[in-house]
């Protein structure tokens, strides 16, 4: 006999702890079932997932074909211990060294992209020799301990003192610029910024560059070519590691493979979760250099997990990738993206309380701010409390007409599948024009 709504949520709240959020008041959606670009809750109320689920399930939800793989997996082998050799481990390793770009061979699989990037550190550190790592301010690379070092927002305060090594250099956000000059200008300082950050630390000490290539939850900031190939030179001019963290960027999510094809770079490491199985399972992987794999021939790598390379997940992963092959969704995303940015700028221009838009393929955010001329945003940079009581709003809204987005501070995302109609971002862009039509009201002047 199902549970009911109220025992589902009960039982969770009970017996269970959620991220990011004090216990007490949070109220869990509680969701059924999903198809598609929709699921619905246990009440039978049915949302647009505008947002992935976490920016993640790309390919959309419910395809029988990864349930398919994963069951005929789960009969032949459910586990193997990683220091064994199965077919869907190196079906998938070969597979991603196909579609990576660049020399990028190498698979070290993981369960999420926080253990994901952690290797990728400890990989750059063993083989360079060196131990420090550049980071950005404006980043999330994932919960564990390294990785929530690696962190620059405010998550990561609760557990610091952070690992030693880490430092930050600047985040190419150029709508916060508070110099009155162009983006490739503005670009060329941070890159000169960064310059500054590696002859003060030493190159000799510095493993590796980690950025993620589009940033993610910290708004979707999108920085030019010329940034990329300047920050890569920088990388090769002083022998330092390049890892993309492509955990939320990657698998078709901007309208490429992967994030750094719109760039013309190859990363020495690269790091991907999410959309590797579509979050039908958990996996993550750090992918490397054949130099750096070669240099693990004769030294022992230092990394290991349990269910590395676990061999259902991975047939989840082969299934998923072929089915973003297979149903042209990086290219769907691109052409819905295109004219999603369309879209995005006209309500830009019709509401003044959007200061600002942002977007590539499918990954996309809108920034709400109170006074477009000072761009003072419509919540804090790490506001909490009755600072989000307008963004709350937005929130409220969102869930009322059917519609799933991550609401973040003054920002929120646009992050559909990749499988997503012009119809279907229609019906959601609705509901978004009269969302902002409330935060119109709390625009100064």
């Amino acid at each position: 006999m199902a549970l009911s709504t109220e025992e589902i949520v009960r039982l969770n709240k009970e017996y269970t702890l959620f991220e990011w959020n004090p216990q007490g008041g949070y109220a869990p959606l509680p969701i059924d079932r999903a198809s598609g670009v929709y699921f619905w809750d246990t009440d039978g109320k049915r949302y647009l997932d505008f947002n992935s689920q976490l920016m993640s399930v790309n390919i959309g939800h419910g395809d029988p074909r990864i349930a398919a793989a994963v069951a005929a997996q789960m009969e032949r082998l459910a586990y193997a211990n990683p220091y064994a050799a199965t077919e869907p481990r190196g079906v998938l390793g070969e597979l991603l060294a196909r579609i990576t770009p660049g020399n990028l061979k190498k698979s070290f699989f993981t369960l999420g992209g926080s253990e994901a990037n952690e290797n990728a550190v400890k990989i750059a550190r063993m083989a360079s020799g060196k131990h420090k790592i550049l980071a950005r301010y404006r980043s999330y690379h994932g919960g564990t301990a390294m990785s929530m070092g690696l962190t620059g927002d405010p998550r990561r305060w609760a557990s610091e003192p952070q690992p030693p090594g880490i430092m930050r250099i600047p985040d190419p956000y150029y709508y916060r610029c508070r110099l009155p000059i162009s983006e490739d200008a503005f670009m060329q300082e941070c890159l000169n910024q960064t310059e500054d950050v590696i002859k003060f630390e030493g190159a000799r000490n510095i493993a590796a560059i980690l950025v993620e290539t589009v940033t993610g939850t910290n708004g979707i900031i999108v920085p030019t070519r010329a940034y990329y190939e300047g920050l890569r030179a920088l990388c090769d001019k002083y022998g330092i590691y390049l890892i993309l963290d492509e955990v939320m960027c990657g698998f078709g999510r901007t309208g490429r493979m992967f994030a750094c094809e719109h760039y013309g770079i190859t990363p020495d490491i690269m790091t991907m979760a999410k959309g590797l199985t579509s979050s039908y399972l958990p996996l993550g992987n750090c992918i490397v250099s054949e130099e750096i794999g070669a240099f693990f021939d004769k030294n022992t790598l230092y990394a290991g997990l349990t269910y590395g390379g676990h061999a259902v997940s991975c047939a989840a992963a082969i299934a998923a990738i072929n089915v973003l092959i297979e149903d042209r969704l990086v290219e769907n995303a691109a052409a819905q993206g295109a004219y999603l940015a369309t879209r995005m700028e006209a309500l830009k221009d019709k509401h003044p309380s959007v200061g600002d838009v942002r977007h590539i393929g499918l990954f996309s955010v809108f920034e709400l701010v109170r006074d477009r001329a000072t761009r003072e945003p419509m919540a804090p940079y790490n506001a909490t409390g009755k600072e989000m009581e307008v963004m709350n709003l937005v929130k409220k809204f969102f869930h009322e007409n059917g519609l799933f987005t991550f609401t973040r501070w003054n920002t929120f995302f646009v992050n559909p599948p990749l499988r997503i109609t012009r119809a279907e971002l229609d019906e959601g862009l609705e509901i978004v024009d009269r969302a902002l039509d409330i935060t119109d009201e709390f625009v100064r002047g």
